[in-house]
């Protein structure tokens, strides 16, 4: 028993000195390479957090030994960084998926008493740092909002669709060179054993495949269904739009926002609504050069610096967290980047970035992440202006200290319609990830219940 114990003890006190930061970011990392959307924000929150709370113990700790005229029982009341950091990762993990909370929360009060009772801190250091974890956790959402993981209230089961058992009638294209990591073909082939299942391959053209699916879903009945990533479902969705027919979207891409907005998390999800016959209409974005042609967007439309910085934040968010490398890489771009020139709705802008949104987006500021609703007829107008003084200095101001909503640099508009002139020859805009030429003129309007697409059952 003795020995035991003595083994007991020795464990105890090894968690006690272990880093504070790596069975954290190595539970960050489980997290993130699960493929659970819940439990990737928590990783993000909580590496973000985590960051955040070691920070403030860093500042305080580097403040507190600057003033010499302290005496030093005062200096020893500091938080507990390792405490600090437990209880922010923790609280932030909690926030966003409370049943892994529930997990961590006893890890982490056992580690809270272990550092109490075998290392050199006090009781008043580790609740001290506790607190600071919480609040530095609960700080986050003031940039970054917890993310409700609902399917959009407008995407309800409210269209007639067909209803194809084991499949029967789809014909679906998958994208061989969409970024999951699924083996979408062969699970579709099991889920759907009765679908016609094409997989393009790398090389090949995606849009001549799709055609020729939608052609043959035309003369023969059923549906169209694709799996890949937001930009593949764009294209697929273009041509059921314009060929009016009911689209099946198979998440397998690196993000699929369109489809988590939907409530499709899976392909077996997909694959039950398919079987049962749910469907809704919702809105796309359209976008309409002065010739006349145009095209849609399912999720966003942007000119400026906001490609690079969206690029600049998934670069780091896995390592810093999703709003700290927002953080990093607004500061990277605007340093780099020039405010473009354009005229919006008759008014002469000089911006660094225009965001547009199919229905609105939240959160608020330069985060937007999920909707809430998929058919609200509007499109969430974001513009970042850059004419005014010191401009990237108050951007940046304004986003650290989360008052975006009431700076003069930033602009939040819905708008059912928007006009863009003075583009120029050589400017590109990205829609859904993917970049396009623009032309001089550019139109931005909403086609309001123009897609047909399958849904899981309401919540």
């Amino acid at each position: 028993m003795r020995h035991l114990r003595g083994i007991d003890a020795r464990l105890l006190a090894r968690v006690a000195s272990a880093h504070p930061l790596l069975p954290w970011l190595a539970g960050a990392a489980v997290m993130g390479l699960s493929g659970n959307r819940g439990a990737r924000r928590a990783a993000l929150r909580g590496t973000g957090s985590l960051a955040l709370a070691s920070a403030a113990v860093g500042i305080a700790a580097k403040s507190a030994s600057s003033q010499r005229f302290l005496p030093r029982p005062a200096a020893a009341t500091l938080p507990s960084g390792h405490t600090a950091a437990v209880a922010a990762f923790t609280t932030a993990v909690t926030l966003e998926s409370p049943w892994l909370g529930m997990a961590l929360i006893p890890l982490a009060t056992a580690a809270a008493v272990l550092r109490a009772r075998h290392a050199t801190r006090s009781p008043g250091d580790v609740l001290a740092g506790t607190a600071l974890g919480v609040g530095a956790a609960a700080a986050t959402c003031r940039w970054w909002p917890v993310h409700v993981d609902e399917p959009a209230e407008a995407a309800r089961p409210n269209v007639s669709v067909p209803a194809l058992p084991a499949g029967l009638g789809l014909i679906a294209v998958v994208n061989g060179d969409a970024g999951g990591d699924t083996p979408a073909e062969a699970e579709l082939r099991i889920l759907l054993p009765m679908a016609d299942i094409r997989l393009c391959a790398s090389g090949v053209d995606l849009h001549l495949v799709l055609d020729q699916a939608a052609k043959d879903v035309l003369a023969h009945g059923g549906a169209l269904g694709v799996a890949g990533g937001d930009g593949t479902v764009n294209a697929a969705a273009v041509r059921a739009t314009e060929s009016g027919l009911p689209l099946a979207v198979f998440p397998t891409g690196t993000l699929n926002h369109f489809a988590a907005d939907l409530g499709l998390t899976t392909l077996q999800s997909t694959a039950d609504a398919v079987e049962a016959g749910r469907g809704g209409a919702v809105d796309l974005g359209r976008v309409t050069s002065a010739d006349g042609t145009g095209t849609y967007f399912l999720n966003t439309f942007s000119i400026g610096v906001y490609p690079e910085l969206v690029r600049a934040r998934e670069a780091r968010e896995r390592r810093l967290g999703k709003w700290p490398a927002l953080c990093v890489g607004l500061l990277r771009v605007l340093a780099d980047g020039t405010p473009r020139k354009v005229v919006i709705d008759g008014r002469r802008r000089q911006l660094w970035l225009l965001f547009a949104g199919n229905s609105r987006y939240d959160p608020p500021g330069f985060a937007p992440s999920y909707r809430r609703s998929l058919n609200d007829g509007l499109l969430d107008i974001r513009t970042v202006d850059g004419s005014h003084p010191f401009a990237r200095t108050r951007l940046v101001a304004a986003f650290l200290t989360g008052t975006l909503a009431r700076s003069r640099v930033y602009r939040a508009n819905l708008v059912t319609r928007l006009r863009i002139d003075g583009m120029g020859d050589d400017e590109d805009y990205t829609r859904d990830g993917e970049v396009s030429p623009a032309s001089d003129t550019l139109h931005l309007s909403k086609a309001t219940h123009a897609l047909t697409v399958y849904l899981p059952p309401p919540r």
